[in-house]
């Protein structure tokens, strides 16, 4: 008994040696691409400074791929003025928040057209798809507590708006749509 278990234990192992043979055969097989020419001296480059900066270096291009000024040899990322992500006035803040509660009433105003068509996909996918840089918005310029409730009036009339279209209650979503171009209004008057 003990000699067929051990004949079996050796012919694993011996499968897996011939396995790992081809294996290590086949990888030593693929000739390597080459990365100089023929006649050329050896390219170097340290850290993209010294030497030659065409050279690959592992595989880092140090900001010399960029098409404006990096802070760092090793970001990919440009200066942060000039970065969308850089603090803007509170004008141009303002003002872009402002032209996202215009665009916003002009989306609500499609609303009872859409109830009176009994199109109610169409009234939660305008209360749904631009809504969340509204509620961005809104949130963003809502300074004083009399502006903070307003702003919570007016979420609470999209959210009737929608729960009226997602039941299909085509009075109480259609008086829910004015109320929230009303909110809105009163919210806008306020800044």
């Amino acid at each position: 008994m003990t000699g067929k278990i051990a004949t079996t234990a050796m012919q694993a192992e011996s499968g897996r040696r011939e396995l790992f043979g081809v294996i290590a055969a086949s990888v030593a097989a693929v000739p390597l691409a080459a990365n100089a020419a023929t006649g050329e001296s050896p390219r170097f480059s340290v850290f993209g400074l010294v030497g030659d900066g065409t050279s690959q270096s592992e595989g880092a291009a140090y900001g010399t791929d960029q098409s404006t000024p990096v802070y760092s040899p090793y970001s990919v990322y440009g200066e942060e003025k000039d970065s969308i992500y850089a603090k803007e006035s509170k004008d141009a803040y303002a003002a872009r928040k402002k032209a996202i509660l215009a665009e916003t009433k002009k989306r609500l105003q499609n609303l009872p057209g859409y109830i009176e068509k009994k199109k109610w996909s169409d009234v939660m996918g305008e209360l749904t798809r631009y809504m969340y840089e509204t509620r961005g918005a809104v949130k963003g310029l809502a300074s004083t507590p009399t502006q903070k409730e307003k702003a919570a009036a007016f979420f609470k009339a999209i959210e009737t708006a929608y729960g009226a279209a997602r039941l299909k209650k085509q009075d109480v979503a259609n008086a829910a749509a004015a109320d929230s171009v009303k909110t809105l209004d009163a919210f806008v008057a306020s800044l």
